[in-house]
């Protein structure tokens, strides 16, 4: 690695001086321009704009303040070079050359622009939130056209705001162009026209001049007895790229709150975006809502990506400090990417379903899916009393309050939907909206409140079935009679739970059997876990959200595998699954949301279980699809 550094020689400075102001003087004379070409750079460590020719001039504010804003609404760093030409390279090789040189991550973005000749080049990880076409969107409307008019400035103005546009959902649009200089900095290495040179070398010279006799007179004053002689600086330097990361580090318990904050706070997108898509899908149909499948399966997937990285920092406490930092940066970087993701399609996801437009048939739609939950959630407390006599309390104790807690999301529905007749008959369509889309959430988990009581219960009756015809191939088999006893003696002790009696029979079924019941109970006990922590959202920390989704990854690897390895993923996601449960339990618990108070007032307890299942945000607004700086608009 290359130094850079002063050195005190025996011989006087005086002609060192004068032979740097020649070779300064030679580099400012006037002469006929070389060609010359840029390699990809080290970036200004101060900022976001690089410029090696001078192009900017007196509207460098205006850029850095454009950058600035796309910054500070969207966490995005664009950054903007300008240099006389690529070194021969292609335009995208050489930005790409540059960002990697420079350590970019998935959400920086570098504008490299060639002045001679007007090429440029956009270089974006394929990490960072925006789609190939909008990034081509962005360069033809808003790039290309300033740059055509040599508008340097007003071509990273209008890819900043060009940026902020796609993130809102906004159509882009080309900058204001001022036309500018055809080729700045192509006379020298110096900005500017010619006349600057003669100022410089003038002041320069007056510069080296008193510079060489002040290193005179402190040599002087070094060689005189008594004077302590002073210590040398150390020259340093830093490798290509590093330069900007040489910032404080965030302390790491902070990085690891960060991040798991951001694990709870995506999680609730990613789920609120999930759900009002199936709305949306059941109004519009799937080919009309595709777009927005795909921004929440994208969505998923980073999030997935990056619970399993929060997984892996569970199991290793122990990680040195650099492992640990850089797996919480590509946590809160995976998050980041998702939510914008989000972000990008709420406009258009607006104006798709048009929900203040559409409010009245919209509330239609929903006053008939709370009528026809009625019945069901009867229907689902009918099913856990007929069990309740023959079945152990265990056995039932995860699904005992989903009944009363789907009730209480109905009444909050029937609530909202009577708010947003009020407000139709009004002529208050924004009222309208907040109320039928907090209406539809609550809707969602009811119905999956009662759900999760009517599957349960038919597992229990299934388990029973099962139970018997097991006994009946035990009975036949010498060597099964120990689990055989055993389970006849958990069966004569009172109501008891079918599932943990055909535990007891596992050894004394085939291997096959055996491994599928395996993997149906896997299955239910993730299934369940799903369940209540997206019912009860509000209260749930990112420990629960992180086992779960392991949970469901192992599920996932079940099949296409033999026995053994099948027996053991879902061994592996059930008692994840069951780790999840237990910590959303105790979260909820501690959250302080209660439904075991019958005195509490019908309309408390409403209120408090759409809090607790996140439908409602704190400003008491509903959650909408999008990303974190878009899901709480209907504000607006």
């Amino acid at each position: 690695m290359t130094r850079l550094s002063w050195g005190y020689g025996p011989r006087a400075p005086g002609w060192a001086m004068i032979c740097a102001l020649v070779a300064l003087c030679a580099l400012l004379l006037p002469t006929v321009p070389a060609s010359r070409a840029d390699t990809p750079l080290d970036l200004d460590a101060a900022g976001r704009i690089t410029d090696t020719v001078g192009a900017l001039g007196k509207r460098r504010a205006q850029v850095e303040m454009a950058l600035e804003r796309l910054h500070t609404d969207h966490h995005v760093q664009l950054y903007v070079t300008y240099v006389h030409d690529f070194s021969g390279r292609a335009a995208h090789a050489w930005a790409d050359a540059t960002a990697d040189r420079n350590g970019f991550g998935p959400h920086d973005i570098l504008l490299a622009i060639a002045t001679h000749g007007g090429q440029y080049a956009v270089s974006a990880d394929k990490l960072s939130g925006f789609r190939k076409d909008q990034l081509e969107l962005v360069a033809t409307a808003a790039i290309a056209p300033a740059l055509k008019e040599h508008d340097w400035a007003g071509a990273a103005i209008g890819a900043a705001d060009g940026y902020r546009s796609v993130l809102r959902g906004e159509p882009v649009h080309a900058p204001v162009i001022k036309p500018g200089t055809s080729d700045p900095g192509g006379d020298g290495l110096l900005p500017g026209h010619r006349a600057v040179w003669v100022p410089i070398a003038g002041g320069a010279l007056v510069l080296l001049t008193g510079f060489a006799l002040r290193s005179r007179r402190a040599r002087a004053a070094r060689r005189r007895p008594g004077t302590a002689r002073a210590r040398p600086a150390i020259a340093t330097s830093t490798e290509p790229g590093l330069a900007r990361l040489a910032q404080p580090l965030t302390a790491l318990p902070d990085l690891d709150a960060e991040a798991s904050a951001n694990l709870v706070d995506t999680d609730d997108a990613v789920r609120t975006s999930a759900e009002e898509l199936r709305f949306a899908t059941a109004q519009l149909g799937a080919a009309a809502t595709r777009p927005f499948a795909e921004a929440v399966a994208y969505a998923r997937s980073e999030l997935a990506d990056a619970f399993r990285l929060r997984q892996h920092l569970d199991d290793a406490p122990y990680e040195e400090e650099r492992i640990r930092r850089h797996a919480l940066d590509e946590i809160c970087s995976r998050c980041t990417s998702a939510n914008r993701r989000l972000d990008a399609e709420s406009a258009a996801f607006d104006r798709l379903r048009g929900l203040k437009a559409n409010a009245a048939a919209i509330v239609d739609r929903a006053e008939a899916t709370a009528r026809a939950l009625t019945p069901r959630v009867a229907a689902a407390e009918a099913a856990l009393a007929a069990l309740a006599h023959c079945r152990a309390a265990g056995a039932l104790a995860p699904v005992a309050d989903h009944p009363g807690e789907a009730r209480d999301r109905l009444s909050f529905a029937d609530t909202a939907l009577a708010e947003a007749r009020t407000a139709l008959l009004v002529a208050d369509p924004d009222h309208a909206a907040v109320s039928v889309r907090a209406a539809e959430a609550a809707l969602s988990q009811a119905a999956t409140l009662t759900t999760a009581v009517l599957r349960h219960t038919h597992a229990l009756t299934a388990a029973t079935t099962r139970l018997h015809s097991v006994l009946a191939e035990a009975s036949g088999r010498p060597e099964a009679a120990p689990a055989l006893k055993a389970a006849r003696r958990a069966m004569a002790h009172g109501p008891y739970d079918p599932r943990e009696v055909l535990r007891l029979l596992d050894e004394a079924v085939t291997g096959e059997a055996r491994a599928a019941r395996t993997v149906l109970t896997a299955r239910a006990e993730v299934s369940a876990a799903r369940d209540y922590i997206g019912t009860h959202r509000g209260a749930i920390g990112c420990r629960a959200r992180t086992r779960l989704t392991e949970a469901e990854r192992h599920i996932g690897l079940c099949g296409g595998h033999d026995m053994a390895t099948a027996v053991a993923k879902a061994t592996r996601a059930m008692a994840l699954a069951q780790q999840a449960r237990a910590l959303a339990e105790d979260d909820v618990l501690t959250y302080g949301a209660s439904y075991d108070d019958e005195s509490a007032p019908a309309p408390a307890r409403a209120l408090g279980g759409a809090l607790l299942g996140g439908i409602i945000l704190a400003g008491l607004l509903p959650a909408t699809f999008g990303g974190g700086a878009t899901r709480g608009r209907l504000a607006g």
